[in-house]
């Protein structure tokens, strides 16, 4: 079974279409977390996982944006949080509301967390990645970090499937993964998409301008 895995799109609807369009043919979609924030295409981003039925957890901003918080956010996050606050519907903030912050999917084979699977806002880099991170599930996803990695054990796998809509491991592209369930194997992705029409609807919508800028050098 082969499920195509994707993280922290952070409204940037641009690199979502991207990484849809680019995506190979899966069995089944997951989303570890964080839909809105950062950029302008909060109520889209929102509605292309709930049309799909995307199983997701909930992210540190997908939760502020639901519980009206900006608890040691910066000024790009506060704002991004207060324009998805802004932007969503009734219905897509009960949609966040409703997220989880786990998942166990595919008869117990994957869970799906956003940050560590004992701390939801822990970023857990890859250099503390260890089998140690995995219970009876052969595959652990978790997002948060934007930095794409996995790491296969015998015991299972871990991974991140880094971040759609702001990477921030240095590469600009949209990142995304797809797992086979059978074998735990990984293939990361990634794909190029038009950065600069994200920068120029940040511009226009009264962002603040590093949101958009900072894509262009993945960080």
């Amino acid at each position: 079974m082969e499920v195509g895995v994707i993280s922290d799109v952070h409204g940037n609807l641009p690199a979502l279409d991207a990484v849809f369009e680019d995506m190979p043919a899966v069995d089944a979609l997951v989303n570890a977390g964080d839909v809105v924030g950062y950029n302008p295409w909060p109520a889209a981003c929102v509605d292309a996982m709930r049309e799909r039925a995307v199983p997701t957890v909930v992210g540190n901003h997908d939760r502020a944006v639901v519980d009206e918080t900006e608890f040691r956010f910066n000024d790009m996050a506060a704002a991004g949080v207060r324009y998805a606050r802004r932007e969503l519907d009734e219905t897509e903030l009960a949609w966040l509301d409703g997220l989880p912050e786990q998942r166990r999917l595919f008869e117990g084979r994957l869970r799906l967390v956003h940050g560590h699977p004992d701390n939801p806002n822990h970023y857990t880099y890859p250099d503390e990645f260890s089998p140690s991170l995995l219970e009876d599930e052969d595959v652990l996803v978790m997002g948060h970090t934007h930095v794409q990695h996995a790491e296969r054990y015998p015991e299972g796998t871990v991974l991140n499937p880094g971040s759609v809509g702001q990477p921030r491991d240095g590469d600009p592209r949209a990142a995304y993964a797809v797992v086979d369930l059978e074998t735990t194997r990984v293939e990361s992705y990634r794909v190029e998409y038009d950065v600069e029409a994200v920068i120029d609807r940040v511009a226009s919508e009264g962002l603040p301008r590093r949101i958009g800028t900072r894509l262009r050098a993945g960080r």
